[in-house]
Formats: structure tokens, C-alpha cells, sequence
């Protein structure tokens, strides 16, 4: 007896480590369950985005679409740079004549004018009285050896005396071609000196003359001149005719 049960003692702990074995493979538990058995562990945290991948290759163009509609006007833009002078173009054709315009105003300025003063303390009557003292004559339209202003250019003029009496009663007129215009009187006052004047317009044609005189006896002639008194006579043109050159 106690043979066999030795025997049969030493068989069971010969196949006991196998049978272990093969049971042990048959119960493993499932690692994807979230919890193996008894032996599963808490789920992990998610990984970190991946790097972006690279760009793939261009497609091919593909074709060409409908058009569009029209889209609403755009705002008016800056002005560009002025370009470049284009080509001469062809002449034209000559245009109709225009209609005559006014008769303008000559570019040549007109000028005559004088005037001078007396030397001679009591000039002659019924004749020019000759003023030789000149002050202006730059035109020499008046005449010192004659006593006369001779016209050159048509027009309007204005002529003016202012003569200084003394010692006795002066009569003076002015005359326009053998015609007297205007006549001055003037008294004289013992002791006394006295002034004569007189002025006018006239308009004077190319050629005609004017002069200033005494006219009656020698009683009547008290035009005086010295150092410190003048008789002055002066004329000018005012303006020239239209037609004047």
C-alpha cells in the first residue's frame, strides 16, 4: 500500500504543474476590454495634432466657365498723366470770312503841345505877340519867330493865356486863322498889378494857325514881363480826329 500511494503521489505532482499551465492560457484576459479582469488600467489622454501635411501637386485647369453678369460701376478714378502730343492731323479746310469789326484806336500816341512865356515887356498891337521865353515845345509846332502854333494833327485843342498888366489897360484876343475867337479886357489900377486871362477849345484842322494879340491903339497895351511876372500862353491837343494819321 505503501508503494502505490508513493507512486500515485509522485504522478499527480508531475501532471498538476501542467494542467496549471494550459488553464492559465485558456483564461487571459482580453487586453482591448477597458478593464482586462482585474488587471485593466485608466485610458490614456489623446496625442498632440500631427504636423500639417505638404501641399499636393496642381491640378489640372479645368474648363473655362460661363460669363458672369455685368458687376455695378466702379467710383470715377484719379486723372492719369497727360500723354504724349499725338500726330499732326490733315489741314482743314479755310473758314468763311468774318464780319468787319469797329474801327479801333490808332497804337501811335498823338501828341502837340507848347507852352511859352513873354521877354518883351509891351509888344506890338494888332499883331502876333511873340512869346520866345520857351518852357515846352518838344514837338516845335509853335513857331517863335512868327508868334503862331501851327496845327499838325486834326483834332481838339485847348489853348489858355495868363498874362500879367501893368502901367496901363490891356486888350487881348485870340485868334484861329485871321479870325478872332475870344477877346479879353482888363483895366489897370494905379499902383496896382493886375492879371488878364482866358481859355477855350477848338478843334483845328492840319495846317490851320493860332496866335494871341493886341488888338486897338498902343493905350490898350499893358501886357508886362519882367524877373518875377510872366505872361504865359499854352495850347495842347486834347484828342485827334478819328481819321487822323
Amino acid at each position: 500500500m505503501r508503494g502505490s500511494a508513493g507512486f500515485l503521489l509522485c504522478v499527480l505532482l508531475l501532471v498538476t504543474p501542467c494542467c496549471t499551465e494550459v488553464a492559465a492560457q485558456d483564461v487571459q484576459p482580453d487586453a482591448k476590454t477597458p478593464c482586462a479582469n482585474w488587471m485593466g488600467g485608466a485610458p490614456g489622454y489623446p496625442g498632440h495634432n500631427g504636423l500639417p501635411g505638404r501641399d499636393g501637386k496642381d491640378g489640372k485647369d479645368g474648363e473655362k466657365g460661363e460669363k458672369g453678369e455685368e458687376g455695378p460701376q466702379g467710383s470715377k478714378g484719379d486723372p492719369g498723366e497727360i500723354g504724349a502730343p499725338g500726330q499732326e492731323g490733315p489741314r482743314g479746310f479755310p473758314g468763311y470770312p468774318g464780319q468787319k469789326g469797329e474801327k479801333g484806336e490808332s497804337a501811335f500816341v498823338h501828341r502837340s503841345a507848347f507852352s511859352v512865356g513873354l521877354k518883351e515887356r509891351a509888344p506890338h498891337p494888332n499883331v502876333p505877340i511873340r512869346f520866345s521865353k520857351i518852357f515846352y515845345n518838344e514837338q516845335g509846332h509853335y513857331d517863335v519867330s512868327t508868334g503862331k502854333f501851327l496845327c499838325s494833327i486834326s483834332g481838339t485843342y485847348y489853348f489858355a493865356y495868363h498874362l500879367t498888366v501893368y502901367l496901363t489897360d490891356v486888350k487881348v484876343s485870340l485868334y484861329k486863322k485871321d479870325k478872332a475867337v475870344i477877346f479879353t479886357y482888363d483895366q489897370f489900377q494905379t499902383n496896382n498889378v493886375d492879371q488878364a486871362s482866358g481859355s477855350v477849345l477848338l478843334h483845328l484842322s492840319s495846317g490851320d494857325e493860332v496866335w494871341l494879340q493886341v488888338y486897338g491903339e498902343g493905350e490898350n497895351n499893358g501886357v508886362y514881363a519882367d524877373n518875377i511876372n510872366d505872361s504865359t500862353f499854352m495850347g495842347f491837343l486834347l484828342y485827334p480826329d478819328q481819321d487822323a494819321h
